[in-house]
């Protein structure tokens, strides 16, 4: 899960005026925070179907022309896949890839370097595998020789069952891989990163760089977020709260940020990042058992840019929603000011519209 308007930054659009942010920044009042109270947002479409159970979803936007962009969703079963829409939700069955053993999270990043040319990737994490399986985009054919085995060695219950994955790429050029899994250790090493490379076949391999991530031992770590201009990593420790790290590994693994620690009915689950401005912007992360999701500012506060106090609570029609995904630039003549989406437990992700997830009016946005 990320935010996935990388190539687009060119296009110097800029969504709301400062009155508009400081409309959204307004902290909830104690009726707002009464979740009943809420308004139930409601998605401008709703995908069709999978076979099994929806958990998580990414977009590829597509640079010639973002209308023909896709959705791509894991259907997490031991005969799962994962499930190609367009951006009316409707299923792209020549691009969807079935036959994989639990599909949990997917993300997708932009230029990776494989025989020599610039290729687009979606990486799911295959829990029952243990293994990263990797395509190209947008044909989404097969480019990992058959998965790539992580979290080798592993002993314990579950600590090899695979479930978040992030995707970071680097300044530098380089892209990672951050991956979580069903259970792990208490000693800071919960998450491991991995540098994807060519393996001078044409094919992905997986270079373990480094071992990170506090956690707390409550229930499991599933959703990891990363922000790929400001340089962070940010996952759900669920039943306690959401971690911020240093994306890039030669940054170090000291915890920067641990925040939305209150308020949340049951568990903290999918997180995805809206972008306003190159530094500031929206973390979205939610709140499974409440139909909600807590609104919190990118860049922090005025004093201290990793304090992430709560900004707002939208309430949304899809049901006990895992993962989601953001898109902050326009897609089509539905999806102008960006993209929201939300896995439902019906077998399906809801599309919502950005401008009736920040409470405005087309009016009122620039």
């Amino acid at each position: 899960m990320k935010k996935t308007n990388i190539l687009f930054l060119s296009l110097g659009i800029c969504f709301f005026s400062c009155g508009d942010k400081k409309q959204l920044a307004k902290r909830a009042t104690g009726s707002e925070r009464a979740n009943d109270s809420l308004a139930v947002l409601k998605p401008l479409y709703i995908t069709d179907t999978v076979a099994h159970d929806t958990d998580d979803p990414a977009v590829w936007i597509n640079p010639a022309d973002p209308a023909a962009s896709l959705i791509v969703g894991t259907d997490k079963d031991q005969d799962g896949g994962l499930y190609v829409f367009d951006l009316h939700g409707k299923l792209q069955k020549n691009k969807t890839v079935r036959g994989l053993k639990r599909p949990d999270n997917v993300d997708i990043e932009y230029g990776f370097v494989l025989k020599g040319k610039k290729t687009d990737i979606a990486v799911t994490t295959e829990r029952f595998t243990h293994k990263l399986r990797i395509y190209s985009l947008p044909d989404m054919l097969p480019i990992d020789g058959g998965g790539i085995e992580v979290f080798t060695g592993e002993k314990g219950v579950n600590e090899r069952d695979l479930m978040g994955i992030a995707l970071y790429k680097a300044n530098s050029g380089n892209i990672y891989a951050i991956t979580g899994r069903k259970s792990g250790p208490t000693d800071g090493t919960y998450l491991w990163q991995y540098l994807l490379e060519d393996n001078g076949k044409g094919r992905v391999k997986a270079r373990l760089v480094r071992k990170f991530g506090a956690y707390s031992g409550l229930k499991e770590i599933e959703s990891i977020a990363v922000d790929d201009e400001l340089g962070y990593v940010y996952y759900s420790d669920e039943g306690k709260g959401v971690r911020k790290y240093y994306a890039d590994p030669e940054k170090g693994n000291k915890e920067l940020a641990l925040f939305a620690t209150t308020g949340f009915t049951e568990d903290h689950e999918g997180i995805s990042i809206y972008q306003l401005t190159d530094t500031t912007g929206y973390i979205v992360v939610s709140d499974q058992g409440a139909n909600c999701f807590q609104i919190f500012p990118r860049e922090g506060d005025a004093k201290d840019p990793n304090n992430h106090p709560l900004l707002k609570k939208i309430k949304v029609s899809a049901n006990k929603s895992d993962g989601s995904e953001m898109v902050s630039v326009p897609l089509n003549t539905d999806f102008t000011k960006g993209l929201f989406i939300a896995m439902s437990d019906d077998k399906t992700f809801h599309l919502y519209r950005w401008e009736d997830i920040a409470g405005l009016t087309l009016k009122e946005i620039r």
